[in-house]
């Protein structure tokens, strides 16, 4: 990164040569020109995000394509936008955000947004650099030792039924002899019976895969979300209380609602989630069906909610 960053500063540089030096990073770039429009979109990026060159170069970085969103679930492309402080004062930018992939779930980056200046000190545009938040490496190894025992489901590759059940198992006899509390998120796809019937059950499955990226990419490596079968998904929350539990929920809501499928036209959907927390005398089937109850009461009081 210094060494590009010293290439952007090199005044005899031309166009072509940095652009050569920027497709071959590993890191996702692009470049947008003072009006935001994107003017150069690099190997990496079309790697991480699955947008092409075509897709991406002549159109403004603001207009529904990424959308980032922050770990908050502020919209930063409707204010908050990373590129402003390099563009309107030069200034470099290093933030965290979430951003849309092709397929239309989320993904997080590490983003670092710096000023392009010509010879005499205007700023001529800025250049985004952006990395994935997690390891791919580290998310293969963990796939494939859920495969090795049989606890992954096959559609969307997250942790199945007979894994959930078990570690919930596992982390009540830790409650009970250690006080490590934890808790439990019950999400359930709102209207998913509608999207099987009126778009098909091909989209419906890419639906699950959707919401499931969603999931897979929000919690710590203490956290685990499995699939409890149809459109019904767990979350198992270390060290946290209702409050936290909430807040999980709430985040994992807004990056459903945020995520878009594109098939044909565009196809988004919202969760409902029902959380509670994990006392020593719960049982598996116990806990589950508190959450379930919190998870009706959302769907009761109007869907896209947290209950509990």
């Amino acid at each position: 990164m210094a060494f590009v960053k010293s290439c952007i500063k090199y005044e005899k540089m031309t166009t072509d040569s940095l652009e050569l030096i920027l497709d071959s990073l590993f890191e996702g770039v692009y470049r947008v020109d003072p009006d935001r429009k994107v003017t150069f979109w690099n190997r990496a990026a079309e790697e991480i995000t699955g947008f092409t060159q075509e897709d991406v170069v002549t159109r403004h970085c603001g207009d529904g394509m990424l959308c980032h969103v922050s770990p908050e679930g502020e919209d930063l492309c409707a204010g908050g936008c990373p590129f402003h402080p390099a563009l309107s004062a030069g200034e470099p930018l290093t933030r965290s955000a979430y951003l849309r992939h092709r397929d239309g779930h989320r993904i997080p980056v590490n983003i670092r947004v710096v000023a392009l200046r010509d010879d005499d000190g205007r700023v001529t545009g800025a250049l985004q650099f952006f990395r994935p938040a997690v390891k791919d490496d580290e998310k293969d190894l963990r796939l494939k030792e859920l495969e090795r025992l049989a606890y992954i489901d096959a559609l969307t590759e997250l942790p199945n039924r007979r894994f959930i059940e078990a570690t919930i198992e596992s982390r009540l006899n830790e409650l009970r002899r250690f006080h490590w509390r934890f808790g439990v998120i019950f999400i359930d796809v709102d209207n998913f019976k509608m999207v099987n019937d009126q778009r098909g059950h091909d989209a419906g499955d890419r639906v699950l895969k959707m919401v499931a990226a969603c999931l897979r990419e929000c919690g710590r490596g203490t956290d685990v979300f499995g699939r409890l079968g149809g459109e019904e998904f767990i979350g198992i929350i270390a060290n946290a209380d209702r409050e936290a539990l909430r807040t999980v929920a709430d985040r994992i809501r807004v990056l459903v609602e945020s995520s878009r499928l594109n098939d044909g036209s565009p196809l988004t959907v919202t969760v409902s989630v029902g959380v509670a927390e994990a006392a020593a005398e719960d049982t598996v089937m116990s806990l589950l069906q508190r959450a379930d109850r919190h998870l009706y009461h959302a769907k009761k009081t109007g869907r896209n909610r947290v209950a509990g």
